[in-house]
């Protein structure tokens, strides 16, 4: 069914007298409609593209250099959201002693932000001078960004609960102490594929299993993604990418020069400190 003949549906059913009997569901529909309406305002033909960005950033190889570019890669990505005037809510983080994440999840709330950047996911490079070395010698870290859209909870991708392993935990994040007494937080493992989706920073426990879920359904369906896309290739794609030199798809040099390169695309920015300062648009356009 094409956009028009959806909106057309839809504004039949909202001049129906029951319309507004089931309020939840009429809201869902004006909703839906709305976006229907925008999208073809703006000749988006994206589909899956214009919903919000769900990003995990997982620190790799090289210790505490590699869990403070996963912070330095957040920041950037915090920092460019705010030049879009889009939003972001930290859904679950794995914070060490030094302020680096060994894994953060955060959404970025905004039209068409999954659009924009899914070509973000991959293995990213940073090379410097480490503070974290008495001796200021030159490391190499590596951190894994991982994008996927954020479904809405009526998705059309469905996990049987069989499929599914939850687990209840104490909350680390914000959200008070009388969450942090409880066992709010939510940890969803599909054991199918082994893909595992957390989250703490919802009030309730429901709430936590509901956002979890979500992030779920959009690996799913990234995975899915990959998988035809590698047959389309005639390769076979691995479950889990090794987060460590020779995957990285763009690399952050800050010693002996300055240099940010993606290697997919080949562009290039002088100005490191900007790019790590959230000016990515030249990288964004680029994969598009």
């Amino acid at each position: 069914m094409t956009d028009k003949a959806k909106i057309e549906e839809l504004e039949v059913a909202m001049r129906r007298p029951d319309f507004w009997e089931n309020k939840a569901r009429a809201q869902e529909v004006i909703k839906e409609l709305s976006r229907l309406k925008a999208e073809l305002a703006g000749g988006d033909k994206s589909g899956y593209d214009s919903y919000n960005a769900v990003i995990t950033v997982f620190a790799g190889a090289g210790g505490d250099d590699a869990e403070d570019f996963a912070r330095l890669l957040f920041a950037m990505y915090v920092k460019y959201a705010e030049r879009q005037g889009f939003s972001i809510f930290v859904v679950h983080q794995n914070q060490n002693d030094h302020g680096g994440f060994r894994n953060i999840t955060f959404v970025v709330q905004g039209r068409g932000a999954y659009g924009i950047l899914k070509g973000e996911s991959g293995v990213h490079r940073l090379v410097r001078l480490s503070p974290f070395d008495a001796k200021k010698l030159r490391h190499t870290s590596f951190a894994l960004v991982e994008v996927i859209p954020d479904f809405p909870r009526d998705a059309e991708i469905k996990i049987d609960s069989r499929d599914l392993k939850i687990e209840f935990f104490r909350s680390s994040g914000p959200g008070g102490q009388n969450v942090n007494k409880r066992e709010t937080a939510v940890r969803i493992i599909h054991l199918p594929t082994g893909l595992v989706a957390h989250s703490e920073a919802e009030r309730s426990q429901e709430r936590n299993r509901e956002r979890a879920l979500a992030i779920l359904q959009g690996k799913l369906y990234k995975l899915e993604e990959e998988r035809r896309a590698a047959q389309e290739r005639g390769m076979k794609i691995s479950k889990t990418t090794e987060i460590a030199w020779g995957n990285q798809i763009r690399s952050y040099i800050l010693h002996p020069y300055k240099l940010v390169k993606d290697h997919r695309t080949g562009v290039e920015s002088h100005d490191a400190e900007e790019v790590l300062n959230g000016e990515i648009d030249i990288f964004l356009k680029a994969q598009s």
